[in-house]
């Protein structure tokens, strides 16, 4: 019986390491400065949601790469995995 609950223990403890690995703030990934005068130059302005809405999608696009790599059994990611 004691064997099962270190088990359960050990096993929670490692689902939360890897929770935590995961869980890391999202900084933004483009120069929020650049983004503006490009929108600026189409004759457009800009909202102050579209730096950190256009990181997510930088995200998004990142995360389907990385799983990608992965799924190759890779460890680059290469410009056509995204």
């Amino acid at each position: 019986m004691a064997k099962k609950a270190a088990k359960k223990a050990t096993k929670k403890k490692a689902t939360k390491k890897a929770a935590k690995k995961t869980a890391a703030p999202r900084e933004v990934l483009v120069v929020a400065s650049k983004v503006k005068e490009y929108i600026k130059a189409l004759d457009l302005q800009s909202s102050a949601d579209v730096v950190p809405a256009l990181s997510d999608k930088i995200y998004a696009i990142l995360d389907a790469a990385a799983e990608r790599t992965k799924g190759n059994g890779r460890a680059t990611v290469r410009p056509y995995d995204l």
